[in-house]
This record gives structure tokens, C-alpha cells and sequence, in this order.
């Protein structure tokens, strides 16, 4: 009799795995039984609808079921190279099936047998072909097959025979949903979804096995969101006790917008707490980020403590820089940068002032969480694309000061429910509504047919004394594709812009080069700046106008909205002009939302619709924990369960510590063990 198996034994307690098999399946993440039974399917060979050999699809993959009426003769066609034929018929008609390099499988089917037949069928007439097939009785007991990912030295088989044996042996599928949200959100038991997720009797129970798998990945991950949150509220900050801005307000010279004042209030109220503000201030390209980040810096100022503001390019530091000294040093804040370029005299000048206390707000890049530098009193940390950064960065920062408050900005509209997720352990502040004055962009969506025409505006805007973005995609940062973006820029500034100061950006260039170039463009030394997507986020040239995106069909639509915020960053008309050798309707419809509207929140509303899973962006980059079968931009309904659930669950047991959420906190530390401190 077979030893009970449970989710932490190795998986070299299952029958013929060995320490070299074992071995491969590492490759795959598989190390415990638990890692063999959430390797779940990519996809089903589907055996329950079989067609006639007549009615089978040319070219298509389909299942026939069919006698074997005769075997050929093994035919050697080369050293290493044996083919083996049989003929399986049905009453529609007969069919040529040809197998490579496997006698075993060829001695296995028998004359007179029946079997199901999976693959693509090829050839007219009565006699048609299958090649390499997929076999399996007719009346085998599993009749829809899961397909795993592999790796090499691991087949299909030896995986499903592996699970089988797991799950016939594992017994401790303890219930980690609590019963109530089970019946609530109208999932399935545990076992019932390891058994249908690996072997289906129909695809109605894989359907339910799936939904239910999916439900308790997103509850989990709620879950250990919030108690991340509550976690951080554990600790004490330093607690601001003057939160007034009325000064910071006057000395501004623009009016601040409604969702401003709100976001600066919400920031205010948390630095005065006493406990770590941990927030998120998203907000559209040009809504207006970096005055918020000045008030909560004058705020934090005025109460003693500093402020680090980091920034991933030195670039966007010096642009931060900028913006901070003209509307904090009047007030008596100052304000210095801290770059990896700077001389080694000018770091050290900072690092003493920073030491010291002389200096309330340091904007920099990543040489501002070097061991060398030290915070007098560090209060605030803020964060620009923070997702440019990796977690332990961010955590490095935080270290230089005891739990201070952290604003994370953040110019990627987000829908509602996937920010709840992926930044469920912060508190979040919109920017829903943009500055007075600003115009908006106006955006076009034309054929490459008429390029010549865009171009013809693009050089009346240039010789306005006005500057343009071309960006040319590249699929990859191959040299063929180097080349097509460089021959563009020369093909242009031999024609339609000759005269003009053209720069070009990708890539592959330096760091050094790249800051170059786009300094040259922001000092408009050039005219144009032909560019692949490496523009950078939040850069600021008020005199460039016009933005062209060639092949805008192999954008994404918050890619596009993102290109098109680089212009529009002044007081006068912008445009965006979108060309596409391939205005399909598809394309169309989805290049007319981005001409219709200029809500970024909307925008990835639909690009979430459109572009489905997998490509809105990846969540890894946000620290979050790998999820193994819920994907957040195509589960948005069943997240939207689970947030509600996992809200419950912590009003009723805020660190889930009543004996029934044991094993619902154990599977909670489990998928957070890996590291993403968020």
C-alpha cells in the first residue's frame, strides 16, 4: 500500500522520480508535491466530440474516432529515422496515419482496436492523412487531457501520470476558504478543483475547478495586501503636527486644482496620524504630480523633517530639481540634487548638508540610497515610477529614516480595481481632473497614405519655431531593426525635413549619449527627435507640439496616451498625429478612442478590453507576489469578489488569527515567503 503523500513532501516520494528526474522538474518550479498540483493547465485536448473521418477539417486540429484495419511495414528512411503507418477507417471513409521514430507507441495499437485520434488532417479524396497524433483509447476513462508547459526531458505523459499519482495520494486538501465566503461567492470545494483543473470529465468542471482556483489566488492575495497595510500601521513615524499649506497655496503661481487640494489634505492628514503615511498619488500625464509632492515636502519641511525625492533617470531628477526650487525656495525650503554624474566634490558637498540638516529636500536617482549618504531627520520619502525601481531599492531609502512616510507617484492610469489589488497595502489619491488652462491635445488617426500631408503640418509647426516627436517602434533592439530607425531619420532629413536639426534616441545608446541628445531636444537644439519608446516618462519640453507615432497599430492604447503626454506641456495647441500602414477596423476603432478621448483612466478601461490578458502591463514589475492561474487584467469580475471577500474577512479578524482562518493565514505568509515587500 501507497504512503499518504502531503503538499510539502518532495516529489521524489512519488513513484519513478528519481534524483535526475527531479532535477528536470525543478526546471519547471516543481520541487514539492503542492508545486506538482498548482502546475496547472495551459490548455485541453478535448476527445468528447469526435468527427467522421469525412467531416474532418483540412489543416485543422480535431479529434476522429476510428478502427485500426491494417499496419504497414516499418519503413527506415534514414540512419535514425523509422517511420511507422497504419490505416484506421470508419464508416465515412479511410485514413493514412503516420507515426516517427516511436515503435513503442506503433506496437501498442492493435488491429481491430478503436482508438481517438488527435491532430491536423491533410489530403482530399476518400484516403486522407494524420501525421504524429495524439492517442488514446476509445474508451479510455479520460476523455478531455490537460497539457502542461514542459520542459526539456519531460513529456505530457510523464506529467499526468505524476499529478494522477499525487492526487491519489495527497490527502490533506484542507478547506482554506472559509465556508461562509465559499457559499457566498458560490465556489467549489478544494478538491473538487485540483481533480477537474488536472482532469475534467467535462469542460463544465474545469470551467468551475478554474473559477474556483482563480477566486482563492485573488482572496489570498487581498488578503495578504491588507496585511501588509496593517502591518505598516503597526509602526510609528515621525508625526507631523502643523499640516497647514495656505502658504505653500499663496506663493504658487497657477491655481490648484480641486483633486490637488484634496490629495495634498489626504497626504496631511496621514503624516499627522502617527502612524507611516503609505500612499499613492496617480494621476494623468500633466494632472499636475509634482505640486502635490512640493506640498507634502513644504509640510514636512515645516514640521523639521526632510524629504527624498527619487527619480529613475537623472534627467527626470534634474527636471524634479528644477520644478521643487522654484516653488519651495521662496518659501525658505531648500532644495538640492544628487546624481551619479555629478564631481565626487558636489556629492560630497550634498551628502554633509544632508547630514547635517542643512538641506530640507533632496531630489536624486538611485545615488541617493547609497550606504555614504546619511538623512538628519528623514520624514518623507517620494517616489516617482516607482515600478522602475526594484523593491529592495525602495526599501534602502526607507532604511535611512525611522518608518517615514512614503508617497509613491505614479503617471500610469490604473483601473480602480486592478489598483486595488496591486496597491491594495497603500492608501491611493486621483488626480481626475487637469489644471486650468491646459488645452487639450488634439489627435488624429490617419493611413500612411497620407503621410506626406502630416508631414507637410509637422514643418509649418517647425518653422513656427515649434519641435516634434517621431517614434518608430521597435519590435525588438535587434541590429535590422537599429538600422530601420536610422535610415528613417536619414530618409527624412534628406527629404520631407530637410534644413531641420534632426536627433535621434534608442536604446541601445549609452546613458550618458541618451541624457545628450534629450538635452539637446529640451534646449531646442534640435528640431525633431526621432525616437523608439525609451522617451522618457514625465520629461518636460513646453515648445514641443507635435507628436508622430509611426506603425501606432503596435501600440497598446495607454502606450499611446503615454507618447501623446510628452506633448501638451505648455500653454500652446498640441497635436498627436497616429500613422498605421494597417487601418484595419480593429485598429481603427481602437485608434478613434484614442482621438475621442484624453481620460487615461478610461483609456485603460479599454485597452484592458481590447488588448486582453497578459499586456496591459506585467505585474511583476510591481513587486507582487507570481500568480499562478488568476490573471488580473482578465479576472477583473472574479477580483472584484475576492477584494469584497478578503474586506469581510479582515473586518471580522483583522490579523486573521481565529482558528478558522489557520490554514487561510498559513497559505497567506506562503505566497508572500518569496519577498515582495511592497
Amino acid at each position: 500500500m501507497q504512503s499518504v503523500l502531503s503538499f510539502k513532501d518532495s516529489i521524489t516520494k512519488l513513484g519513478r522520480i528519481g534524483s535526475r528526474r527531479a532535477e528536470q522538474f525543478g526546471k519547471l518550479g516543481i520541487h514539492t508535491i503542492g508545486d506538482l498540483l498548482t502546475h496547472y493547465p495551459r490548455a485541453y485536448i478535448d476527445y468528447t466530440s469526435p468527427v467522421e473521418i469525412a467531416d474532418a477539417p483540412e489543416d485543422t486540429q480535431c479529434v476522429v474516432k476510428c478502427e485500426v484495419i491494417r499496419k504497414l511495414a516499418p519503413a527506415r528512411i534514414r540512419s535514425g529515422m523509422t517511420i511507422f503507418k497504419f490505416i484506421a477507417a470508419d464508416e465515412s471513409g479511410e485514413m493514412m496515419v503516420t507515426i516517427y521514430n516511436s515503435k513503442y507507441q506503433f506496437e501498442s495499437i492493435y488491429v481491430g482496436e478503436s482508438y481517438l485520434f488527435y491532430g491536423k488532417i491533410s489530403g482530399g479524396g476518400r484516403r486522407k492523412e494524420m501525421s504524429s497524433p495524439m492517442i488514446i483509447n476509445a474508451f479510455s476513462q479520460d476523455m478531455i487531457l490537460p497539457v502542461y508547459p514542459l520542459t526539456e526531458g519531460l513529456s505530457q505523459n510523464i506529467l499526468r501520470g505524476a499529478v494522477k499519482e499525487a492526487l491519489a495520494r495527497v490527502n490533506d486538501l484542507t478547506e482554506i476558504i472559509p465556508q461562509q465566503v465559499r457559499q457566498a461567492n458560490k465556489v467549489c470545494a478544494s478538491r473538487f478543483a485540483l481533480e477537474n483543473i488536472h482532469f475534467p470529465k467535462e469542460t463544465q468542471s474545469a470551467e468551475i475547478a478554474r473559477e474556483r482556483l482563480i477566486f482563492e489566488e485573488l482572496y489570498v492575495l487581498a488578503l495578504g495586501m491588507r496585511c501588509l497595510r496593517s502591518r505598516i500601521r503597526e509602526n510609528t513615524a515621525c508625526q507631523l503636527q502643523d499640516i497647514s499649506f495656505a502658504e505653500f497655496e499663496k506663493m504658487l503661481p497657477f491655481e490648484m486644482t480641486t483633486a490637488q487640494k484634496r490629495s495634498i489634505t489626504e497626504c496631511a492628514k496621514d503624516m499627522r496620524s502617527g502612524t507611516p503615511m503609505n500612499r499613492l498619488l496617480q494621476g494623468d500625464v500633466g494632472s499636475g504630480k509634482t505640486a502635490v509632492a512640493a506640498a507634502c515636502a513644504y509640510i514636512t519641511a515645516k514640521n523639521g523633517y526632510q524629504t527624498a525625492l527619487m527619480a529613475p533617470t537623472e534627467i527626470l531628477a534634474a527636471q524634479h530639481y528644477k520644478t521643487l526650487t522654484e516653488l519651495l525656495q521662496p518659501l525658505g525650503v531648500s532644495v538640492l540634487l544628487l546624481t551619479g554624474s555629478m564631481s565626487e566634490k558636489q556629492k560630497t558637498d550634498v551628502r554633509r548638508a544632508l547630514q547635517s540638516g542643512e538641506c530640507a529636500v533632496a531630489v536624486g536617482t538611485h545615488a541617493l540610497f547609497q550606504k555614504s549618504v546619511e538623512f538628519h531627520s528623514l520624514g518623507l520619502v517620494i517616489t516617482d515610477e516607482q515600478h522602475r525601481f526594484g523593491v529592495q531599492q525602495r526599501a534602502d531609502l526607507a532604511k535611512k529614516g525611522s518608518d517615514p512616510h512614503r508617497l509613491v507617484m505614479s503617471a500610469t492610469p490604473i483601473p480602480r480595481t486592478l489598483a486595488l489589488m496591486i496597491f491594495g497595502d497603500m492608501d491611493i489619491s486621483v488626480l481626475d481632473e487637469m489644471p486650468k488652462g491646459r488645452l487639450p491635445i488634439k489627435t488624429y488617426a490617419m493611413s500612411g497614405k497620407v503621410r506626406q500631408r502630416a508631414f507637410g503640418f509637422v514643418r509649418k509647426e517647425i518653422d513656427s519655431g515649434r519641435q516634434c516627436y517621431i517614434v518608430c517602434p521597435m519590435i525588438d533592439e535587434s541590429e535590422i531593426q537599429l538600422k530601420s530607425v536610422k535610415k528613417y531619420a536619414d530618409d527624412i532629413a534628406k527629404g520631407s525635413f530637410k534644413g531641420c536639426r534632426i536627433g535621434l534616441l534608442h536604446g541601445k545608446m549609452p546613458s550618458a549619449e541618451k541624457d545628450e541628445v534629450m538635452q539637446a531636444f529640451i534646449q531646442h537644439r534640435l528640431d525633431i527627435l526621432v525616437s523608439t519608446t525609451v522617451i522618457e516618462v514625465g520629461v518636460d519640453v513646453p515648445n514641443a507640439t507635435v507628436m508622430v507615432v509611426e506603425n501606432s497599430d503596435r501600440f497598446g492604447l495607454s502606450q499611446l496616451h503615454q507618447l501623446r503626454g510628452r506633448v501638451g506641456r505648455g500653454s500652446k495647441q498640441s497635436y498627436c498625429i497616429l500613422i498605421t500602414d494597417n487601418m484595419t477596423p480593429d485598429c481603427r476603432k481602437r485608434l478613434e478612442t484614442l482621438a475621442h478621448t484624453t481620460d487615461g483612466f478610461k483609456i485603460s478601461e479599454e485597452d484592458l478590453k481590447m488588448r486582453g490578458p497578459g499586456e496591459f502591463f506585467g505585474s511583476r514589475q510591481h513587486g507582487l507576489p507570481k500568480l499562478k492561474i488568476a490573471d488580473m487584467t482578465e479576472d477583473i469580475e472574479v477580483m472584484r469578489r475576492a477584494q469584497r471577500a478578503a474586506e469581510e474577512t479582515i473586518a471580522q479578524d483583522s490579523d486573521l488569527s481565529l482558528p478558522e482562518h489557520k490554514m487561510l493565514k498559513a497559505a497567506v505568509e506562503d505566497l508572500f515567503a518569496k519577498g515582495a515587500e511592497l
